[in-house]
């Protein structure tokens, strides 16, 4: 069994994770964190997993260092999963004027990151690829996003870190031509990027059996 009794799992990351959490009595919100909730809780109701959500809106990878002792060391969880990355880019498109994340300090920083998580007894790193910048591959958002998806795989391996391929499921998605969207906006999901989000999770998590 890959999950332990009362397993602590920390999900931190930016408005895709936060979505709404704040407003809900659970503090889950209502994205792929609350879908992971539930279908975790369905699948192993033995477990009592707890199930964390420490995303907030806005955030890039230099905002989670901020929080990191707070958000993420103080649980001492027994997994930490990270969403991170659409804001690095974004805020190159939409506020350039601001001190911006490029992906060489984007890598830097999150390895800072995951450092200090991997510093904490018995805990275990997931890394989900940032989603996507608008519903076509060659976007100029998802263009830059490219050399920050590579930047999670490198880490993902050089820390033996679970790799939640969530940009290759989105890409691949948006290249059947379903004629469903999958975002509300070209970034933020609604329910059924929620649920392509959640499906890759489980898929890569529960891939790995020890």
């Amino acid at each position: 069994m890959l999950f332990q009794a009362k397993d602590k799992i920390v999900f931190i990351g930016d408005s895709i994770t936060d979505k709404g959490r704040k407003k809900d009595p659970l503090k889950l919100g209502n994205g792929y964190v609350r879908m992971l909730h539930d279908t975790l809780t369905a699948l192993y109701p033995e477990l009592s997993l707890k199930i964390i959500n420490e995303g907030v809106s806005g955030n890039r990878v230099i905002d989670l260092e901020k929080r990191w002792t707070l958000d993420v060391m103080d649980h001492k969880p027994q997994w930490v999963s990270v969403s991170i990355g659409i804001n690095d880019v974004w805020r190159q498109m939409d506020a350039p004027d601001v001190e911006q994340v490029y992906p060489d300090r984007f890598e830097e920083v999150y390895r800072r990151l995951l450092d200090r998580a991997s510093s904490i007894p018995g805990c275990r790193l997931i890394l989900m690829q940032p989603t996507v910048i608008k519903e076509y591959e060659d976007s100029t958002g998802n263009l830059l996003l490219k050399p920050y998806v590579e930047a999670v795989n490198r880490l993902a391996e050089q820390y033996g870190a679970i790799l939640v391929p969530t940009h290759e499921a989105f890409i691949r998605f948006i290249g059947c031509d379903t004629g469903q969207d999958l975002t509300t906006d070209g970034v933020h999901m609604n329910s059924l990027g929620d649920t392509l989000m959640a499906s890759t999770w489980l898929k890569a998590v529960l891939a790995h059996k020890s």
